[in-house]
């Protein structure tokens, strides 16, 4: 079968850095356009990484793929649907509303943008944990009278919280969760980024918007689709964080508080993240973890250093699961998720491939 032709936008980037890395030698999708601002259109795409000192701005550990590096750029505002099959938009929110929604007027859109997170119609898709949301895709189509559509994946900070909940959820109920998350420097990006000499050293004790997005989007992608199939019901569950910047690459690392509706053993809870296999439709797919989730007996784990990259980065890596003597039915662990793969162009490429696995796309 012919693979699926997709187009991205924000290339230059590093989150678009990302993107191409993840879609090498992918079976299914292929990279056959790359878009970026105008001052990048009309050069091959290793032209526009060059600086004005001469070096090349590819900032991922992986080796830029021979066959992007000559392929023209072109501006996000003159890409053509009609060229592609789906579009993977790596750019900011304000952009990222006046471009994506042209496009997904004719074809699917996958965003790690947060720009339509919050819309009534759009699902937010990690596919182990809600893939029965995908149908809500059917109404967005129907409200907007488009033949595509727009997924944006959740904010890299929700998603290991949001991955570690979902079988606590399914065995135990949650009443509340309160977190503190310390996180990644890549979390930021390069522009503007985060400034060596303000995070070396140091600890950064906020993160604009970010504890709002967490508390809103947990909610949302732990809650149901209605029966009609025309929205969201999200979680009752109360949710409350405080958000950290530290001097980590990538990696972000969150310490968990949770009451449960039940009362658990630790061996219980334990058991409950182990086993947790996740939406089924979601574990064949090409980017999926053989296990969502780790737990690591080791009290001095995880690790961001150690543990992000279990599993190519797409499992939560969790830890140091105890009893809470504060909240009711309590529990406290700490985990660790990259925000880079799982909680950005992995992850978006992971919501494609669910919804080509479920028929929604190609």
């Amino acid at each position: 079968m012919a693979r699926l032709r997709a187009a991205l936008i924000g290339a230059t980037g590093l989150a678009g850095q990302q993107f191409i890395a993840a879609l090498k030698n992918h079976p299914s999708i292929e990279l056959t356009g790359l878009a970026a601002s105008p001052r990048s259109a009309g050069k091959t795409y290793a032209e526009a990484l060059k600086t004005a000192s001469g070096m090349t701005a590819w900032f991922v550990p992986e080796p830029l793929p021979a066959e992007l590096a000559g392929m023209k750029v072109v501006a996000g505002d003159a890409l053509e649907a009609k060229d592609y099959d789906l579009v993977f938009s790596a750019v900011e929110a304000d952009v990222a509303r006046e471009l994506e929604p042209r496009l997904a007027k004719d074809i699917p859109v996958f965003s790690a943008a947060s720009a339509f997170r919050y819309e009534e119609d759009v699902p937010l898709l990690i596919p182990p944990v809600n893939a029965a949301h995908a149908p809500l895709i059917r109404e967005q189509q129907r409200r907007r009278g488009w033949k595509g559509f727009i997924v944006p994946i959740p904010n890299c900070t929700t998603t290991g919280l949001a991955v570690t909940l979902a079988p606590l959820v399914e065995r135990f109920g949650v009443k509340a969760v309160l977190m503190t998350s310390l996180q990644a420097m890549s979390g930021a990006g390069r522009s503007p980024g985060v400034i060596g000499m303000d995070i070396l050293d140091n600890v950064i004790p906020y993160i604009p918007k970010e504890e709002h997005k967490v508390e809103v989007e947990t909610k949302k992608i732990l809650g149901a689709l209605r029966p009609a199939g025309d929205g969201l019901t999200p979680h009752d569950v109360r949710v409350s964080c405080t958000c950290t910047r530290v001097a980590v690459m990538e990696g972000h690392t969150e310490s968990v508080f949770v009451s449960l509706d039940k009362k658990a053993t630790v061996a219980e809870v334990t058991q409950a993240l182990r086993e947790w296999k996740g939406a089924e439709l979601a574990r064949n797919l090409p980017s999926a973890a053989p296990r969502w989730i780790e737990v690591l007996d080791d009290p001095f784990r995880p690790q961001p250093r150690l543990d992000r990259d279990t599993h190519g980065g797409m499992a939560t890596t969790v830890g140091r699961i105890r009893e809470d003597g504060v909240l009711e039915n309590g529990f406290k662990y700490v985990l660790v998720s990259h925000n880079t793969k799982m909680g950005a162009a992995r992850g978006a490429i992971l919501v494609a491939e669910l919804l080509l696995a479920q028929g929604l796309v190609g």
